[in-house]
C-alpha cells in the first residue's frame, strides 16, 4: 500500500542525484555514505551518457549515476561529504523529497539512517 508521509506537511525521506565518472568513485562514496549512515541505499546506474556545456565548450560524457534514498535532514551533511569525495570539480548533488512511498520501505530509511552504531557490512 502506498501511504502519506506528510503528516507534519513536510517529507522527512528524499532522493538524491549524483553522477560519477566511473562505478569505482560511486562505490567509494556509496559505502561511505552507508558507513556514515548518511544514506540507507545507493543504487550505482551505469552506462549513462550527459551531454552538458562547460566552460564554453559542448561535452558529452560516459558516467554512473548514483541515486540515494535518505532523510532530508542528513542532506546537508551528505551534500558535504560526496562534495569531499568526489573528484569533479562542480558536483552534481541534487535533492527531491520522497512525499509517499511504501511505508515498510521508508521506516527502513528511516531506521538505516538513525543512530550511529557499528557498521556490520564491509
Amino acid at each position: 500500500a502506498v501511504v502519506s508521509t506528510q503528516s507534519t506537511g513536510m517529507a522527512k525521506y528524499c532522493a538524491v542525484f549524483v553522477t560519477a565518472p566511473s562505478k569505482e568513485v560511486a562505490q567509494t562514496i556509496a559505502k561511505g555514505l552507508l558507513s556514515k549512515k548518511l544514506a540507507a541505499c545507493v543504487n550505482v546506474v551505469p552506462g549513462i551518457t550527459s551531454y552538458y556545456e562547460w566552460q564554453g565548450r559542448m561535452e558529452e560524457d560516459s558516467e554512473v549515476l548514483m541515486m540515494i534514498k535518505s532523510m532530508k535532514e542528513k542532506f546537508s551533511e551528505l551534500m558535504e561529504f560526496v562534495k569531499g569525495a568526489h573528484p569533479y570539480d562542480c558536483v552534481e548533488v541534487i535533492q527531491t523529497e520522497i512525499s509517499d512511498g511504501n511505508k515498510p520501505y521508508l521506516d527502513w530509511i528511516s531506521e538505516s539512517c538513525g543512530p550511529s552504531t557499528p557498521f556490520k557490512g564491509s
